[in-house]
């Protein structure tokens, strides 16, 4: 058994946009002197595979863990959980606040009542986004109250939960201050074979859905809705994303036909289709509908257009309204838009 400690991770951003870099790069190098934390250095979350060095990592932390990058909190929680990444979420001072453009308004909490997550570790997971704060020092200020809060013990990290990696492959996470000197190496064209060695390999930008469980109720909408064979169902006969590959860059229409707003594409976008919590009153608000978009279009005819589009160009046929959709019962969202009506604003 190891002491009480907080693991943290810094997902990088995509690119190399120095801004960020250094952003991470304070971070990393201010925490790595904080007693009673361990903070490790992996790719952008949302790009890595199941089975990259860092993921494997990721999940072979025991206790609680602090993740932290370039994404909604929301959106990071649940792409951890799609790796198998899970735990009780801890709350952080440092949060994401709405924005005046979402496609849904924050009036009050979402209340978790999906059908929720599986095999939830007892430990805490906490998510932070990099983007809440030009300042370095706030998150550190924020990982270290962290820190001193908790108190787990934690198993050693040689305690691999799916499999050993190989020595390179935990070296380069169990020593970020080596892992930093090598990438400022190789940025500087000085670096030699064994300096690469220790950074972590490619990856590539990918594009996705990741299911938030604590909103989706296993309606199966998604599945009747995607015509790519992205979505299957698991042994429970829960939904899942079970062929990312299928999935068409830049197309987000399963997201705006899920009635929880269960649906995250982090790299969308606009915030509500990122993860970016809001809702009101436990409703799905789509302005575009209440209010009139640019051409006037519902969130459900955007994604038919969408879906359409990317069929044409799969060398298939669209099909519009006719696929999919269900007949939705009327509900509190029917009850505002007559009450709007007879406003005759």
């Amino acid at each position: 058994m190891a002491g009480t400690r907080l693991t943290v991770v810094i997902c990088q951003a995509q690119g190399r946009n120095p801004v960020k870099r250094q952003m991470e790069e304070d971070i990393l190098t201010s925490l790595i002197m904080e007693p009673g934390i361990d903070v490790s250095l992996v790719p952008h979350l949302y790009d890595m595979s199941n089975d990259h060095t860092g993921m494997m990592f990721l999940r072979s932390v025991p206790g609680n863990l602090l993740v932290m990058g370039w994404l909604y909190e929301r959106a990071t929680q649940w792409t951890l959980d799609r790796a198998g990444v899970r735990g009780h979420e801890g709350l952080t001072l440092l949060r994401s606040e709405p924005e005046e453009d979402e496609d849904f308004e924050d009036v009050e909490k979402h209340e978790a009542r999906g059908i929720g997550s599986v095999d939830v570790p007892d430990r805490k997971l906490y998510c932070m986004d990099l983007r809440v704060s030009e300042k370095a020092q706030d998150y550190i200020n924020e990982v270290v109250r962290i820190s001193n809060e908790n108190n787990v013990q934690t198993v050693d990290l040689m305690s691999f939960i799916n499999g050993t990696p190989k020595a390179e492959q935990l070296q380069r996470y169990l020593n970020p201050e080596r892992q930093l000197e090598a990438r400022k190496a190789l940025d500087s064209g000085s670096a030699n074979v064994a300096d690469k060695e220790v950074l972590p390999e490619d990856t590539n930008r990918r594009w996705y859905p990741v299911i938030d469980y604590s909103r989706c109720t296993n309606c199966m909408e998604c599945i009747d809705f995607c015509l790519f064979g992205v979505y299957g169902v698991d042994a429970l006969d829960r939904i899942l994303v079970e062929e990312q590959d299928n999935c068409k860059k830049g197309c987000p229409a399963c997201s705006r036909v899920c009635p929880e707003n269960a649906i995250i594409f982090p790299q969308h976008k606009t915030p509500a289709i990122a993860g970016a919590d809001g809702e009101v009153g436990g409703i799905k608000i789509d302005l575009s509908k209440l209010f009139g978009g640019d051409d006037g279009a519902s969130a459900i005819e955007m994604a038919v257009l969408e879906r359409d589009r990317e069929l044409i160009l799969d060398g298939r046929e669209a099909v519009g309204m006719s696929v999919g959709l269900k007949t939705r019962e009327r509900d509190e969202f029917d009850d505002l838009m007559d009450d709007l009506d007879s406003l005759e604003l």
